[in-house]
């Protein structure tokens, strides 16, 4: 797990590493099995795509041997993931053989990559359909059902699915995710997304408030709105202008503000971050509102100006910890997380300390945390030697990861004795006789569910008795 070593497991979803869809699926002509693999973007997509199935007929199911349709939500963000999916794609064509209707289709970033080479060369997919090409599936599902190949990897500077309302299929009906932007500017030389999901646009913040209201008024407690770099998200209200009026811009300081006053029992989170893009108006707005979670994931990626500079981060050393001083100055509770690459190309050992050093001066409850892996397309691939040796590449991740799961000890152990506000999500996995849920500043805790009355979604208080690395153990206590 050195490559993909993240976060230590927790209890909540994003421990995961895929979810298939769930559903009632006797009401539908046929049935669609999902796997979603990466980042939460794919998650909400495959919840766009299950309404786009929804309205074709189709209903989801949790048992792939009864899938006429069976998809992966891919992810190309590393290598890793990249074999996850080819292995995962084997073993569906080898169901195949006994199922000749089934069809199989790849979606999201690895179809937008490799494009055509699903179909041609290796054979394992009937469907090669990316980020932007949603709204095409019906058509596509027909092209491969008379025995053609059938592929839309087109990238859009439009689209963004704001009139397609998510079908929440694999919800514990109290978390969702909202899409607010798809896409991103920023060219960070590792990194794949802008050529996978295109260019950065924002969505109708009316839309955005709509389906948070709308998510609120079903039971919904907390929603997280999602984007490549929330912080840059700017939609213009065009209606004002043809109203005679100077257009109207939405930030996303205002954006964070006008879901928050939906109501003060809905929780608003939000990821991810980019450092050089999160304003002071952005953490005054966090700081006024209670139910604006207070926590930020705020990636530094390396923590040597030098080798930001080569990932075109366009942010310094220097910089970047005075943002984290300013978060925690406005917001000296806050939570902070991070990802962190070890062994970027030319990267030397001294190089290599800043980083631990900027993780110490940061103190991050949480990091997602990997040794370089090399993309192609990418700008580091186009401009740089990838000349660090693989075990090099593995000791200093696994040196990152020991500072990080002692950051993340004295983090859990410095809430020991506190009591924090925490919004039930379900059941603890390891005991019905627990309830799991998330503080504010989204650590996880365990407490003992007692003789109170009370069930997903409601928010209680509960008092911080002990810790492990990953968890906060407690029990209820009054406010």
């Amino acid at each position: 797990m050195l490559e993909l070593a993240a976060k230590v497991h927790d209890e909540s979803r994003q421990g995961e590493a895929y979810a298939p869809f769930a559903g009632d699926p006797t009401v539908y002509r046929k049935k669609f099995y999902i796997e979603s693999y990466g980042c939460q973007m794919n998650f909400s997509d495959s919840e766009i795509v299950a309404s786009i199935l929804n309205g074709e007929g189709f209903g989801a199911t949790r048992n792939l041997e009864e899938a006429d349709l069976v998809f992966l939500n891919t992810c190309s963000i590393r290598e890793k993931a990249e074999q996850t999916v080819r292995k995962r794609l084997t073993d569906f064509r080898k169901m195949k053989e006994n199922k000749p209707g089934m069809l199989i289709g790849v979606l999201g970033c690895m179809a937008e990559r490799l494009k055509a080479k699903f179909l041609e060369e290796e054979k394992l997919v009937d469907m090669v359909v990316g980020p932007d090409a949603y709204r095409s599936l019906p058509g596509l599902i027909e092209e491969a059902e008379t025995g053609q190949k059938a592929v839309n990897v087109l990238l859009s500077r439009d689209e963004t699915y704001a009139d397609i309302s998510p079908v929440r299929l694999d919800s514990n009906g109290v978390t969702a995710f909202v899409s607010i932007m798809r896409g991103c500017n920023n060219m960070c030389s590792f990194c794949v997304v802008p050529f996978t999901r295109g260019r950065e646009r924002s969505r109708d913040a009316h839309s955005i408030v709509h389906e948070a209201a709308d998510l609120f008024n079903r039971g919904f407690k907390e929603v997280t709105l999602l984007g490549q770099n929330v912080d840059s998200y700017y939609w213009v209200d065009e209606a004002t202008q043809q109203q005679g009026e100077t257009a109207r811009a939405v930030t996303f300081a205002e954006l964070l503000e006008k879901v928050a006053l939906i109501s003060p029992d809905l929780r608003v989170r939000f990821s991810t971050s980019h450092p050089k893009d999160i304003t002071e108006e952005v953490l005054l707005t966090m700081a006024k509102y209670e139910n604006i979670c207070k926590y930020i994931h705020l990636p530094i990626q390396s923590g040597n100006t030098r080798v930001l500079q080569l990932m075109n981060r366009t942010y310094t050393r220097e910089w970047y910890l005075a943002k984290v001083d300013q978060i925690k100055r406005i917001m000296p509770d806050c939570g902070i997380s991070s990802d962190i690459i070890a062994g970027f190309c030319t990267e030397t050992e001294e190089e290599h300390r800043e980083t631990i050093s900027a993780m110490e001066h940061s103190r991050y409850d949480m990091s997602y945390m990997f040794f370089y892996s090399e993309r192609p397309g990418t700008l580091a691939a186009r401009r740089y030697k990838d000349d660090v040796p693989e075990d090099v590449k593995k000791r200093r991740l696994q040196e990152i990861v020991e500072v990080q799961n002692r950051l993340s000890l004295e983090s859990n152990q410095r809430d020991i004795g506190r009591s924090f506000k925490v919004l039930i999500e379900g059941e603890s996995k390891r005991s019905n006789d627990d309830w799991m849920g998330r503080n504010s500043q989204n650590k996880v805790i365990v407490f003992p569910k007692g003789a109170a009355e009370h069930k997903k979604g409601d928010y209680v208080w509960v008092k911080v008795n002990s810790c492990t690395q990953a968890t906060l153990l407690g029990e209820m206590v009054t406010a």
